[in-house]
């Protein structure tokens, strides 16, 4: 297959293409290096420095004839998202409606989403949460994503592209970026290595669910595949606390910090947690790694990287 992935220089995306050509799929990235990083990128896929909202974007479909697409890239920064939502929305909403435009005029056949489970259903006490459950996000982040799937929603039902959504849990593993405000595991991992002070938000109990990335990798491969698009949570079904994560990672970096409280973040989520029961019986997708296998992969990651 001729596949197009945004963000491919990124983190997710970065070992979605690894995969990719692993697979013998021919890749193409597409990537503004906001956030990625050029020695990502598969020395056997084309990169193209391009920003998804570039007027271009339509030329290279109609070149290149996509067989499919995977979206990865966005403005993933919760917080950012708070203290700037038009420049969120900037990226997520019309960076994803010039790339859909693009998709469906050039008749391609399908395309993965990267959109969140951790931010889409806001605080709730369905947990875990299935994808049928009322969506409440409570930051300009999460109402991006799911203004997009609204959208992919319209190009499924008017314009015959195949969309296919993922909603991810908390992400982490090797090549997460450890210098924004998103991505615990990899600001912990960092601080620690660097002897930074760091920062447990309040009572450190707020929960997530948190997936590997070699996992949610896998995760976008089967849903090139799937025969019919669909609405998917890719996580693992269980709540794991920020105090945990320190704990972990104190261990593992051998770091000896006792454990740091600050005040609370105003507005932050409390918990999330998904339910993956659809992600089985659709994709034939379930978690491989497990968080205390994932957490001590990072780490030596980060370890062997650090300085970089």
């Amino acid at each position: 297959m001729n596949i197009l992935v945004t963000g491919g220089a990124g983190f997710i995306g970065s070992h979605t293409v690894d995969g990719l050509i692993k697979r013998g799929n021919r890749v193409v990235i597409v990537d503004n290096l906001s956030t990625g990083r050029r020695e990502f990128v598969h020395p056997e896929a084309e990169f193209l420095r391009m920003d998804i909202a570039d007027a271009g974007l339509g030329k290279l479909f109609t070149e290149r004839r996509f067989d499919a697409v995977i979206h990865c890239a966005a403005q993933i920064d919760v917080r950012k998202s708070v203290e700037d939502p038009l420049a969120d929305a900037g990226t997520n909403i019309l960076g994803s409606l010039n790339l859909c435009e693009a998709a469906a005029r050039a008749e391609v056949r399908r395309l993965v989403f990267s959109s969140t489970g951790g931010a889409i259903y806001g605080d709730t006490d369905l947990r875990p949460t299935p994808e049928d459950a009322e969506c409440r996000p409570i930051s300009p982040y999460g109402i991006t994503k799911l203004s997009v799937e609204h959208y992919l929603h319209y190009y499924r039902v008017v314009q015959g592209l195949d969309p296919f959504v993922l909603r991810y849990g908390n992400v982490y593993g090797p090549r997460q970026n450890p210098h924004g405000e998103a991505g615990v595991v990899a600001i912990f991992c960092r601080r620690m290595l660097d002897g930074l002070p760091l920062v447990i938000n309040g009572d450190g109990k707020q929960t997530r669910d948190y997936v590997f990335v070699e996992d949610v990798a896998r995760a976008n491969l089967l849903a090139l595949n799937c025969p019919v698009g669909d609405t998917v949570n890719i996580g693992t079904a269980v709540e794991t606390d920020v105090n945990r994560i320190f704990h972990l990672l104190n261990e593992a970096l051998e770091a000896g910090l006792d454990e740091p409280h600050g005040p609370p973040k105003a507005g932050e989520q409390q918990t999330s947690c998904l339910d993956v029961g659809k992600a089985h019986r659709v994709l034939g997708w379930e978690p491989a790694v497990d968080f205390e296998e994932g957490i001590a992969r990072t780490a030596e990651w980060f370890r062997a990287h650090h300085g970089s």
